[in-house]
């Protein structure tokens, strides 16, 4: 199905003209629940991957002997649906209540060690015929497929999360591997993806503020407080600002600009090659929630934001976003990210 979104509340163009030349695209992937196949882009769905080819894994020293195991993580997932999905919604039952806590517990995998290589989970896989804003790859490369760790247990803080990322020729792979290792147990449930199939979008997008130019950032700023002060005066709802409804979209996305509300904007530059970075793709918690509704796809108005705004099951940090930047110069260049 289709994924639209609704025109902008304001023509930020019109309020900024200096803006057109800041005017950028991304991609919008709007993952929703589904049965991908492995030769369609897909977050969570079957990889791509061949039979001969060892599948990744996390060598780093950390704890990966006890957590959740993923079947249960998903049967919980099922549980809660099934029960939002009750009219009128009062609920989880008592016997659902003791499901679910059953389902939380933590289990160990005997004999386990912190150096045992362990298989990382398959994020996402997206083909550049599908996605127009992600860059060819290397060497005609038009996969790109992204793995993590379930552990934040990396360097270097020691509580880091570990990409990996690999791109191919999608049609040199000949015997395919079907039955992938998966870890037994994984430190947080975030890391676990549902199956979803994507939508993709390409819609305009602007730089986040703190990176326009100075007289021109600050021109936004004032415009934003001074709605604010007119909204608190009037009593009436969150106005809209360049943040959450003008600029950068919420949610999975290919290219465009990275959101720096968390942080502040820091340097992303190459550690090969001290090229200034690009953003490759955003993994988002939310699609639409969280002050960012005004980008709720039209086809998806009116819907519960939970569970329909968290389509993947996935969760980044403080429930925030991933931003995955990429060498330009060379995408053999090892990626660098971002929690925002």
């Amino acid at each position: 199905m289709t994924r639209t979104t609704p025109p902008r509340p304001l023509d930020v163009e019109a309020l900024f003209p200096e803006l057109s030349a800041h005017r950028g695209t991304t991609t919008r992937l709007h993952p929703r629940p589904g049965h991908p196949g492995m030769s369609v882009s897909s977050v969570g769905g079957p990889m791509l991957w061949p039979a001969d080819e060892p599948w990744p894994v996390c060598d780093e020293v950390h704890g990966r002997g006890r957590g959740r195991r993923p079947a249960d993580i998903r049967q919980e997932r099922e549980l809660l649906a099934s029960a939002y999905a009750r009219e009128p919604y009062e609920g989880l039952t008592e016997e659902e209540q003791r499901l679910v806590t059953a389902l939380r517990g933590n289990h160990r995998v005997p004999g386990a060690s912190e150096t045992d290589p362990l298989p990382l989970i398959g994020l996402a896989q997206l083909y550049t015929r599908e996605v127009p804003d992600l860059p060819a790859g290397p060497d005609g490369a038009d996969l790109l497929q992204v793995f993590w760790c379930p552990f934040d247990a990396h360097r270097p803080t020691g509580y880091s999360m570990f990409l990996h990322l690999r791109w191919r020729r999608a049609a040199e792979v000949g015997e395919v591997l079907t039955s992938p290792p998966q870890p037994a147990v994984v430190g947080y449930e975030g890391y676990v993806p549902e199956p979803c199939e994507l939508h993709p979008e390409q819609v305009a997008t602007y730089p986040f503020a703190g990176l326009l130019p100075e007289e021109l950032s600050e021109r936004i700023y004032t415009w934003e407080e001074a709605l604010e002060e007119e909204a608190a005066d009037d009593d009436e709802d969150d106005p809209v600002s360049y943040q959450f409804d003008l600029s950068i979209p919420p949610g999975w996305r290919a290219g465009g600009y990275a959101s720096w509300h968390v942080t502040d904007p820091y340097a992303m530059d190459c550690a090969t090659c001290a090229t200034p970075m690009r953003l490759l793709l955003t993994v988002g918690t939310s699609e639409w929630n969280g002050g960012y509704e005004s980008w709720t796809p039209i086809e998806d108005q009116g819907l519960r934001p939970h569970p329909h705004a968290v389509p993947t099951g996935v969760v980044v940090g403080n429930h925030g976003r991933l931003n995955v930047f990429h060498c330009p110069s060379d995408p053999d260049h090892p990626p660098r990210w971002s929690v925002q």
